[in-house]
């Protein structure tokens, strides 16, 4: 059998609690991301781990150690330990005994095989035992060197348990670097059969995938079969790719907020839940390519790091790549400061008068160029 290292195996947290678990009489593996990732050559973020220990025997394990358990996943049998040199997500395994496309009510389970049955992906259904040894219970090995994304065992009834795995779908085979081709074409067909659950899920949970997969270097074929198979409409209706497409021939760094806002330009972001500062910087991302104003005004008033971006959003919209000269002058006017403060101006004005005279004297000083100073500001007014 296959084996792997890493300093995510000789993490000492890990290895602590792997050997206590061991010596209590019980299984315990690393499972999933750790694993999947470093198979790939991908960083390794988070340690999960998989045991038959019972929730009550893992929170007396973690004690034990000095660690400090969490219940932050208790009825899904999920315990976070809190070690010196990682934290850890540790599960018992378990399988479904019901679900409704969104929740699932579980039972304990002794062995790893059924625990396997249950996940998602048979590339997240590798585990490893604390010297690196692999246990691939569903194929997943198969799948990594393939680089491909199959549901383990039959899709459909994968996809009914949760249907948000759907968006998983693509979430992974975009951030994992498969890009279209990483989509097993059975997988693709139920996505597309059984997209209607999508309804079922929550907002906050497809936002959640739908800005990791924006997150993806390379996500645009990605998202291209997520339309074709219908699965983008459920998600995102009015989504427009064409706007999206010209937008990545521009973008300097990956701005998935930037990416979400040329996607909805044409629509709106409703379907998603957003955090108010998220809703806010999308719609100005959208504002500069309706507003007319100037690039060096619009970076002045909302800063380079959103102003830039909104610039080649408009592009894409427009179809004229931003020009480096535009973007250099940009970066210039978000630097500038307005020479003057209302205290400057208290002497001659007051109440509304005062915010009327700033307003008034920094129209002034940006229509020059933003070149004028405090004097003649002041002489002016």
């Amino acid at each position: 059998m296959k084996s792997i290292g890493g300093e995510w195996v000789s993490n000492e947290s890990a290895q602590a609690f792997l050997s206590a678990a061991e010596k209590a009489g019980f299984e315990a593996y690393f499972v999933g991301g750790c694993v999947r990732n470093a198979l790939l050559g991908l960083p390794v973020s988070d340690i999960d781990l998989a045991t038959n220990a019972r929730p009550d025997d893992v929170v007396a394990l973690a004690k034990g150690l000095g660690f400090k358990p969490v219940p932050t996943g208790l009825d899904h049998g999920t315990i976070t330990v809190v070690g010196l040199q990682a934290v850890l997500e540790v599960t018992t395994f378990r399988h479904d005994v019901e679900t409704d496309g969104r929740h699932a009510v579980i039972a304990f389970s002794d062995q790893l095989e059924v625990d396997a049955k249950r996940r998602d992906f048979r590339m997240n259904a590798l585990y490893a035992d604390k010297s690196g040894k692999l246990y691939d219970p569903t194929g997943g090995l198969e799948d990594i060197t393939a680089k491909r994304l199959q549901f383990v065992g039959n899709a459909q009834e994968r996809i009914r348990e949760d249907y948000l795995r759907i968006v998983r779908l693509f979430r992974f085979a975009a951030q994992l670097g498969f890009g279209a081709k990483g989509l097993d074409a059975v997988a693709l067909q139920a996505s597309g059969r059984l997209s209607y659950g999508l309804g079922h899920v929550s907002r906050e949970r497809k936002t959640a995938e739908l800005m990791k997969l924006l997150s993806a270097e390379n996500p645009f074929e990605v998202l291209q079969r997520m339309r074709d198979c219908g699965v983008l409409h459920r998600v995102l209706p009015g989504a427009s790719l064409a706007v999206l497409e010209r937008f990545l021939q521009y973008e300097d760094d990956v701005h998935p907020l930037a990416r979400l806002a040329s996607l909805t330009f044409y629509t709106d972001t409703n379907q998603l839940r957003l955090s108010n500062a998220e809703k806010a910087a999308v719609a100005t991302l959208k504002s500069f390519a309706r507003s007319g104003c100037s690039p060096e005004v619009f970076a002045y008033r909302h800063g380079a790091e959103l102003a830039l971006p909104a610039v080649s959003v408009s592009s894409a919209v427009y179809g004229d790549a931003p020009s480096e000269p535009v973007q250099e002058k940009m970066r210039w006017a978000a630097k500038q400061s307005f020479p003057l403060a209302a205290q400057d101006l208290m002497p001659r004005y007051s109440g509304k008068a005062l915010g009327d005279a700033l307003k008034r004297a920094e129209n002034a000083w940006i229509s020059s160029g933003f070149t004028l100073g405090k004097q003649a500001l002041l002489d002016e007014e």
